[in-house]
This record gives structure tokens, sequence and C-alpha cells, in this order.
């Protein structure tokens, strides 16, 4: 397992920089560049702005200025945001805690509305409320995240005033009272249950089928046989395998979370760096934009290294040596 994690992390290293090396081209041929944020947009006097271009590499080919970038950003030097006037990692590493709260928050509804319904349907096939939970999962399939995210502002908090439609704390609170946690609390639980159902009901179907198929093995009948009562051969035997496997989703997670958090951050003018990431698009902030698409591409190689190393961890047959 050790030599698998080794091999995995080292063949990442050629993969982020192929992936630096697609960020950088398409950062340079998209419209305009982040030149114009750095200048002094009063003074347009042409010796000064072709000083500022030669003073900030802009002059130099592109080769260059991709081995600058690159060997910058290995040593945490993310650049300037053009539109902040700040260092980038200053402006990440303020957002990051929202996103951060909020994929944890979604997580947690996830895994825990998925363990309840998906054993309850397991355990209780073709019944009424089988039915039930069945139809509202495939209601949250077919629902695009952006379509429920408006609906949810809309009913919860237009019409029945419950949660608020945006932001991430009450402003008139002080930090680090409990009013200010209630407040985050409060502000996240909505965007996190738009992101964390569409989750929800891949893992109940899943846990369901997977219930199913199990009681039906020879294990089970044997413990039957036994005079086993059946709430322990749910609970002990069956249970605890088909739970085994959603470990291993986890890294998965990862990845998706922060792609559905792009979106739903955006509807909800939820401050992380998923609305981070929309916001420098549009402002052509591209030192925030090419380290963001880069953090998310190594958050996507790390989520499925940790996937294939939980796999190996809970299935002890497999062996990843």
């Amino acid at each position: 397992m050790l030599k698998y994690s080794l091999r995995r992390i080292l063949g990442m290293i050629p993969m982020l920089l192929l992936i630096s090396i697609v960020v950088f081209t398409l950062a340079k041929l998209m419209p305009g560049d982040s030149f114009s944020g750095e200048i002094d947009p009063n003074n347009t006097d042409p010796k000064y702005i072709e000083a500022m271009r030669e003073k900030l590499g802009y002059n130099d080919p592109i080769y260059v200025q991709y081995y600058h970038w690159i060997s910058d950003f290995a040593q945490g030097e993310f650049g300037k945001s053009s539109r902040y006037k700040m260092p980038v990692s200053d402006v990440i590493g303020e957002r990051l805690p929202n996103t951060i709260f909020l994929g944890l928050t979604s997580l947690l509804i996830t895994y825990i509305l998925a363990f309840f319904m998906g054993s309850y349907a397991g355990r209780k096939p073709h019944t009424l409320g089988d039915n039930i939970i069945g139809g509202a999962n495939y209601l949250g399939l077919s629902i695009p995240s952006f379509v429920a995210a408006v609906f949810a502002i809309y009913f919860f908090s237009f019409q029945l005033n419950i949660f608020p439609s945006n932001g991430s704390v009450d402003i008139t609170v002080t930090e680090g009272t409990f009013e200010y946690w209630l407040s985050r609390i409060h502000h996240v639980v909505l965007p996190a249950l738009i992101l964390g159902l569409l989750s929800t009901a891949s893992y109940t179907q899943f846990l369901r089928n997977d219930i199913i198929e199990n009681s039906r093995k020879d294990f089970v009948r044997t413990a039957r046989a036994k005079g086993t009562k059946d709430s322990k051969i749910y609970n002990v035997h069956i249970l605890r395998n088909s739970i085994i496997p959603l470990v291993t989703f986890l890294g998965f997670d990862i990845a998706a979370l922060v792609g559905g958090a792009i979106i739903t951050e955006s509807i909800f003018t939820y401050p992380g760096i998923g609305q981070l990431f929309i916001d420098s698009v549009s402002n052509r902030d591209y030192p925030i934009l090419m380290t963001l698409t880069m953090m998310f591409s190594f958050l996507t190689l790390f989520g499925n290294l940790i996937a294939d190393i939980l796999y190996g961890v809970v299935d002890p047959r497999i062996r990843l040596d």
C-alpha cells in the first residue's frame, strides 16, 4: 500500500505539470490580460506603460513567462490579484474557510440522509416508504443544482423567510461570539442542503441496492438458519458490509464538492472560492483564475488518490502493491 501511494503521488507531478501548461496556455489565449490591472489607470504615458510591461515580464518570450510563473507557483508565490491589489494567497485564504465549512456541512448532510434513507429502503424494499424514497431520489438526480438552488431561495428565503438568501454571516453580529457561529450555521444550511442532496440521491440508491444484494447472500441465509434475530443480521452483518464501499466515495466527494460549490456559491452569493472563481473569470483576474484552476486540478487528483487508498484500506481483499 505504501509503495502504491508513493507511486501515485509521484505520478501526480507530471500530470500537474501538464495541467499547468494547459492552464497557462488557455490564460494567454483568453482575450485581454492582467496587465491592465497592474498599471495606474490615470497614467497613459506610453513610456510608463512600456516600462511596466518590461518590469512585469510581459515582453518576455512565452516559455520564459511560463517558467517564471510555474517556478514562483511551486514556491507558493501565486502573484498579485489585479482586482483586489493584494497577494492571491491572501485573497484565497479569506474565502477558503467558507468553502471548507460549506463542503463539510454538505458532506455531513449527505452521509446522514443517505444512511437513514438507504438502510430503510434496503431493509424494506418494494414498500410504500421505499417507493417514496426512490421517487425522491430520482427527482433529486433529475433536477440541476442551479434550478434547485433558485427554487430553494424563492421558497425558503423569500416566501417562508426561514433561511437567508445570500452571504455567510449576519454583519450585525460580533465575530467569535455564540451568535456569530449560529449565524454562520444559519447561512450555510440552505446552500449545503442543495450541494449535499445531489450526492444523497445516488448514495441512497447505492446503499439500498447493496443491502438488498447482501441480504440474499449465503452468510445471511446461514445466520437466519441459526436463528439469529433479523435486527442483528441487518445491523451487524449486512449494514456493515454495505457501508464500507460508501467510505471510498469520500475521495471523489472532494472534487465533486469543489465543482458543485462553484455553481452553488455563485447562486447563493456565498463568499467562497467557488464564487471567487466566477468573479475572477468575469474580471479577467488571471493570477487568481490560474491559481484556483491549479488548485481544483490538484484536489481532483488528490481525491482520486484518497479514494483508491481508502478502497484498499476498507477491503483487505484489494492488494494495490
